[in-house]
């Protein structure tokens, strides 16, 4: 199903952890409308870069968000949030790009990630009805812990 000019249903609910855990991750239709309000959101992002947004992560069900390691107040869950990086672009400049336009958002998040036990970047864009602009930069420590820092820090 197209959502909008660029994006689809498809993009936000595909996950190779739920295909390989058989995990169904379909929406309620309240997922799906909070799903438009980001790809929308997502349109205006790719308008400014002139370049394609790959979606990494979308929309994840209860029981994928757990077996991820997903916080448990994650807005990945409501459908309201995406992991996202384009062609071109750092993960630290797509997310100051979207700091600095002027976009509402509520969370901007430089987070770090792992797969094949290597470590790379991905931005996390956040919707809710707050709408904070907070804008942070996870860290992991040497002992595996996660904090957050406030703002942009390149590493």
């Amino acid at each position: 199903m197209k959502m909008t000019e660029n994006f689809s249903l498809d993009e936000f609910l595909f996950s190779e952890s739920a295909v390989r855990e058989g995990i169904d991750n379909t929406p309620s239709p309240g997922v799906v409308d909070n799903l438009l309000l980001v790809a929308q959101f997502l349109e205006k992002v790719r308008k400014i870069i002139k370049r394609p947004i790959t979606i990494g992560s979308g929309y994840r069900c209860g029981k994928l968000n757990v077996k991820v390691g997903g916080s448990p107040t994650s807005t990945h869950v409501l459908g309201l949030a995406a992991d996202i990086s384009a062609s071109g672009y750092s993960p630290y400049e797509l997310a100051a790009i979207i700091r600095d336009r002027g976009l509402l958002y509520d969370q901007l998040i430089l987070e770090y990630k792992i797969a094949n036990g290597k470590p790379y970047q991905v931005v996390h864009i956040g919707l809710d009805q707050r709408m904070r602009q907070q804008t942070l930069t996870q860290i992991i420590n040497e002992q595996g812990n996660i904090a957050y820092r406030e703002g942009l820090m390149e590493v």
